[in-house]
């Protein structure tokens, strides 16, 4: 008789008459006790979380639900109307447009601040050392400026004095008694990087959003994924918009009579990042 292997998951499963999600009954545990912000976490980390944990991760999970008419909420109406048949399609297009230049800001902020922490001396500043975790910072920032790179997190197209959820989350991290190292170290950069990039950039809500999520434990691989779960409801709510008070065949047209045609110059190059 075949063996066939086994495949352990300590997340769900189910029976005849019941299912089971993080060893409790989902449906007289979970449904009703528990709001969906905490069973995410939950799932993430396999650790319920605490109000305060809850009461953070949600505030992130709500500041990156939606941000108007980014690519890719363009994206994810363009497919509808493409094939409103597939609403699956529409939310898809939308989260794959999740990159480093919209999206993915989370992430590679919490990597940076992680990056930085891993590497600085031991013991780091206390939390209330201003001058140390500027001094910190003023290295971290040196170095991407040697390097030619940007320092993630610096910066917004619309926010350009001072992105409103950046000082919510910070504050609600405070009251919750969450804020931690990446928090110091981003409000930091933000102190320092004006003197040293001769310029003064808002600290993002992106960015807050990956220091707020490293300083929750939460692991640097999942970073993009807690803002795509984010992301997901804000689509969701263009695509519904889109059926109620369509605009995706205007911008369709607006592109489309607009375009002009010039002939292929076969000397010109994409100038593509990284290549």
């Amino acid at each position: 008789m075949t063996e066939f292997p086994t495949f352990p998951t300590s997340l769900g499963t189910s029976d005849r008459s019941s299912i089971t999600l993080l060893g409790q009954d989902l449906a007289r545990d979970l449904m009703g006790e528990v709001s969906f912000g905490e069973l995410a976490y939950w799932l993430i980390t396999l650790e319920r979380p605490t109000p305060a944990q809850t009461r953070l991760f949600e505030t992130v999970l709500l500041g990156l639900a939606d941000h108007g008419f980014t690519p890719t909420a363009i994206a994810a109406r363009l497919t509808w109307l493409s094939a409103p048949d597939a609403i699956q399609g529409a939310l898809a297009a939308g989260l794959l447009g999740g990159g480093s230049r919209y999206l993915g800001v989370t992430e590679d902020t919490g990597r940076f601040l992680a990056e930085v922490l891993a590497a600085a001396p031991v013991p780091l500043p206390a939390l209330d050392d201003e001058a140390g975790w500027d001094a910190l910072a003023a290295q971290a920032v040196t170095d991407r400026k040697a390097a030619g790179t940007f320092v993630p997190g610096l910066g917004h197209p619309v926010h350009k004095d001072g992105d409103p959820r950046t000082p919510r989350i910070i504050g609600i991290a405070r009251e919750e008694g969450l804020y931690g190292p990446h928090l110091a170290l981003f409000e930091g950069v933000g102190r320092v990087h004006p003197a040293i990039l001769g310029k003064r950039l808002p600290l993002n809500g992106a960015g807050v959003s990956g220091a707020a999520l490293a300083d929750l434990g939460l692991p640097l691989d999942l970073l993009r994924g807690v803002v795509l779960l984010a992301r997901c409801a804000g689509l969701l709510g263009h695509v519904a918009e889109e059926i109620r008070r369509p605009i995706a065949q205007d911008i369709y047209q607006a592109v489309d009579r607009n375009a002009r045609y010039v002939p292929p110059d076969t000397s010109e190059t994409p100038d593509i990042p990284g290549a």
